[in-house]
């Protein structure tokens, strides 16, 4: 199909998706990274080829979501679930206070390029934190009750938030340019 041809909905930015696919047989930790880092990398391309302004758009009224604000908000859960509650790592929580508890999608002051760049970072932690872990039994401690958590429910809770959000993305995208799929 040429690009003359193509539908309306297809983008050519998504002939760019160099996404890995998860395994369709693995172990276990295999698995829950690829299909956590699949997801990962199914947002980015989601905001691929967006101007700013296209980014920080709220672009379904009434929702104040914007796919800036969701970069911000992913940046601050990796570190929450990986560096903070697993890790145990003194860390600021990001785009968050008890003062201001929505910043993440409410203040989208500052630079997107820094927003994605932080959450690269994180994410490239979550990642270090997840291979040193021997084992998915291993657990953190919940800031909020005190109670253990898993490595493994993290993971299966972190492939869930992204799935929730790259949702949000397909439809934010949709409204800002036409762009479907992926």
């Amino acid at each position: 199909m040429t690009d003359s041809a193509a539908p309306k909905h297809y983008a050519p930015r998504w002939s760019d998706d160099t996404r890995v696919p998860p395994p369709y047989v693995g172990g276990e930790r295999e698995t829950l990274v690829a299909v956590l880092d699949w997801h990962r990398a199914t947002f980015e391309l989601k905001c691929a080829g967006l101007l700013p302004e296209q980014l920080s758009a709220r672009a379904v009224p009434p929702s104040g979501l914007s796919l800036h604000g969701m970069v911000r908000h992913l940046a601050g859960a990796e570190r929450w679930w990986f560096r903070i509650q697993f890790a145990d790592e003194s860390v600021p929580m990001l785009y968050y206070s008890d003062d201001d508890p929505d910043q993440d999608f409410d203040s989208l002051d500052g630079d997107i390029d820094e927003a994605f760049a932080v959450w690269r970072t994180e994410c490239e932690r979550s990642r270090q934190i997840t291979a040193a872990a021997a084992s998915l039994d291993e657990t953190g401690i919940r800031k909020s009750t005190g109670e253990p958590i898993s490595l493994r429910r993290i993971l299966v809770d972190m492939i869930a938030e992204y799935a929730r959000h790259n949702g949000h993305a397909d439809l934010l995208r949709e409204c800002i340019d036409g762009s479907t799929g992926m």
